[in-house]
Order: C-alpha cells, then sequence, then structure tokens
C-alpha cells in the first residue's frame, strides 16, 4: 500500500506545525523499517526549502517527492492535485487543514485548532481587511471541505475534538484523539555542546539576568502577550526585581509588541540591563534547553490552544510552569502548572509572585513528572499509522 505524507512543514520551515510534521514523518518511518510485515511505502512530499532535510535509509520504503507549492495559495489547490494523483496513492495524510479541494481520493486530516475561526480578527494579519476577509472565506470553504470528505480526521486533544464538532457538525466518531509528544531536549550527546554553548561569549545566554521568566513561541493576538507586558509594567512600578524574556522569530507581530513595550519603558534597545523585557529572537532547540534551565519558569499565557507543546517540553526540562487555564491547557498539562486567568492580569501578576514559593513549586514538579509519561511522539505515530490501515479498510476504530 502507498500511504502519501504532505510534509511540506517538515521542520523548522513550518514553526509548531514542523515539529509534528518531522516527528510524525520520522517516528513511522523507523517504525515501518522495523515492522518487517509491513506492506506500507511512503511517499513524502517535501519544499525545496527541507527536500534535503528529510534522511532515508536505503531500503527503508520510502519516496521523496520535491514539490514547489506554497501553504495556502492558490498554486497548493491547483498543483498539489496533480502530485498526489501522479503518485498513485491508496491514502494521504495532510497534516494541517489545507486539504486541495480538487483532491477527490482517500485522505486523513489532522486539525491542531480553529484558531481562524474562534478568533477571526484583523489584527492577526498584515493584510488588508479586504483581503483577511477574503482569506477567511477560503479557509472556512477549505476546511469545512477537508472535514467532510476525509475518511477520518486526528484531533491533537478532546478539545479540539469537541471543537470540531460543535463548530462544523462532524459525528464524533469519525474523529480521532492522538496527543503529541515531548521532543527531547536534553539528550545525553548534546551535553558537551550545551556546555560549550554556555560559555560563548557571542551567545545571548551569558547576558541573562539571574531572575527571569520566560515564553517562547509566535507573538499572535490570542498568545496575549500584551497582558504579559501590562503586568511586567507593574512588576517594573515596584522595582521587583524579576525580568520577562520573550523567544521567538521577529516579525511584523514581535515588533508590533516591542513598540508596546517601549511605550510602557520595558523596554530600551541596546540597554539590556535596564529594560524589564528582553527580546530574545529565535533561538535554537539547545539554546531553549538551557533557558529552560536557568528559568525561574515558563509562562503560557494563551487564550486559545488546540494542544500546547511549549509548557510540556518545559516540564521535561524540569521547568515550572505557570499557564493560562483556557482551551486545551488543561486537559494537557494537568496537574502540571500553576494556572491563572489570562484575562486577569492580578490574577496573573500574583500567580507569578507564588513561584518563590519553593514547596509548592517543589510539589508541582513532582506531579508533572509523571503527568507527561503519557506524552511520546512514538505512541503518536503508532496509532496514526493504525488510523491510516483502518481508513484504507473502511473500519472503524
Amino acid at each position: 500500500m502507498r500511504i502519501g505524507i504532505d510534509a511540506r512543514f517538515y521542520g523548522p520551515v513550518g514553526k509548531g506545525l514542523g515539529r509534528y510534521t518531522q516527528e510524525v514523518v520520522d517516528n513511522i518511518i523507523e517504525q515501518n523499517r522495523d515492522d518487517k510485515s509491513s506492506n506500507f511505502t511512503y511517499v513524502v512530499f517535501l519544499s525545496p526549502a527541507n527536500y534535503d532535510t528529510l534522511n532515508v535509509l536505503e531500503g527503508d520504503k520510502v519516496e521523496k517527492v520535491k514539490t514547489n507549492c506554497p501553504w495556502y495559495s492558490v498554486k497548493e489547490q491547483i498543483m498539489m492535485p496533480y502530485y498526489l494523483y501522479k503518485a498513485k496513492l491508496d491514502l494521504v495524510h495532510i497534516p494541517h487543514f489545507n486539504v486541495p479541494i480538487f483532491y477527490f481520493k482517500k485522505f486523513v486530516v489532522t486539525i491542531h485548532d480553529l484558531i481562524l475561526t474562534r478568533y477571526p480578527t484583523v489584527r492577526a494579519t498584515t493584510k488588508s481587511k479586504l483581503i483577511y476577509f477574503l482569506k477567511n472565506i477560503a479557509y472556512h470553504l477549505v476546511i469545512k471541505s477537508a472535514l467532510k470528505r476525509s475518511e477520518k480526521i486526528i484531533a491533537v486533544s478532546n478539545f479540539t475534538k469537541e471543537d470540531i464538532i460543535e463548530e462544523f457538525d462532524i459525528k464524533k466518531d469519525k474523529i480521532k484523539v492522538t496527543y503529541e509528544g515531548i521532543t527531547n531536549l536534553s539528550q545525553e550527546k548534546d551535553v558537551k555542546y550545551l556546555e560549550k554553548l554556555e560559555l560563548e561569549e557571542k551567545s545571548f545566554l551569558n547576558k541573562l539576568p539571574p531572575n527571569f521568566i520566560f515564553y517562547v513561541g509566535s507573538a499572535y493576538p490570542h498568545k496575549n502577550l500584551e497582558t504579559l507586558l501590562n503586568v511586567f509594567s507593574k512588576f517594573k512600578q515596584e522595582n521587583y526585581p524579576l525580568k520577562l524574556v520573550l523567544a521567538g522569530k521577529i516579525d511584523y507581530f514581535y515588533k508590533r509588541l516591542k513598540e508596546k513595550a517601549i511605550d510602557l519603558k520595558l523596554y530600551s534597545k541596546g540597554d539590556r540591563e535596564n529594560s524589564k523585557v528582553i527580546f530574545a529572537g529565535h533561538v535554537s532547540d539547545k539554546e531553549l534547553q538551557l533557558l529552560y534551565q536557568k528559568a525561574k519558569a515558563f509562562i503560557f499565557p494563551s487564550l486559545y490552544e488546540g494542544f500546547g507543546l511549549p509548557p510540556l517540553e518545559a516540564i521535561s526540562n524540569n521547568c515550572l510552569v505557570l499557564s493560562s487555564d483556557k482551551a486545551s491547557l488543561p486537559e494537557v498539562i494537568g496537574d502540571g502548572a500553576m494556572y491563572f486567568d489570562p484575562e486577569n492580569e492580578n490574577d496573573i501578576y500574583n500567580k507569578i509572585k507564588k513561584i518563590e514559593d519553593k514547596e509548592l513549586t517543589k510539589i508541582l514538579k513532582e506531579k508533572s513528572t509523571e503527568f507527561i509519561k503519557k506524552y511520546s511522539w512514538s505512541k503518536c505515530a503508532s496509532e496514526t499509522r493504525n488510523i491510516y490501515l483502518n481508513s484504507i479498510n473502511k473500519r472503524s476504530n
């Protein structure tokens, strides 16, 4: 059987989707390699940017196909069906909602969240209001078509599953929940690299303050970082000895956030010592691990998440987590975090201050260590392979 996987998001080019796609693809290929009875051949569709990133071994029963179809584009809708039909697939897995509307053979689709449905705001785009309005209509048409025509829908949490059922009236037995895993950032082979990185003068990590909490991710409006800046404005007024480090690629949204930080006198370009907020920019996985290790806590003030991977990665690196109590986060993080109402600045302020309670933080870390054991990329890939098989055979799992 020939199984296609749309892996154009594979690797760092696809941000969070890239992590999901890469881990699923890598683990599926490994499991297929170890399963001598498997009759699956995987056809992996990649972009020019990540084609050489995926390494396969001789005998892996994997075919790589280079495509030049940008995400969410008209070209994607027209050309991807051509590539998919040409590969003569029994099934294809699209790891996001952007399923080509002109592809009519069997497919499964992964839905991570319904953020564009739940938070339709022009503040989340750099486009004009008209273009955003038209793109939002196109989004609804594409995702509705994908959900209705798919053999199975993979949801990354029960929260997302219920969101899909409520918004699009999909039968619940068509949706399978498959939790994501946690990427191991602290493998033994990286220890020497990390020690070297910590000593390098050029590393921004050597200039970090001794007392800070941090966030990693995008600065889209639903991430609620402006509220976090308001909270730190209060800390500044009180001369409270705590700083905020924000890690994420500096794009339009981070630039807008930086302007707010300047207005609140929390950030001064070139004056890290007197800045209450530090914009770290993009960080590598190894730099991220050091941030987890050095921080007093990781904070995640998001208003909406379909899963929420960064808090789990923080927990896996023994970092205390302060989290929003909205959407999927309580389901995913469980007892592993100290929760706050992300729309209540006083609540966020008070919970941040509680990180000084050593007994409380010790209890939270102990609970979280046990809780995260259920998140495994290997398990995610295995469940995904079963969904492929059941979808081809038209069985309900």
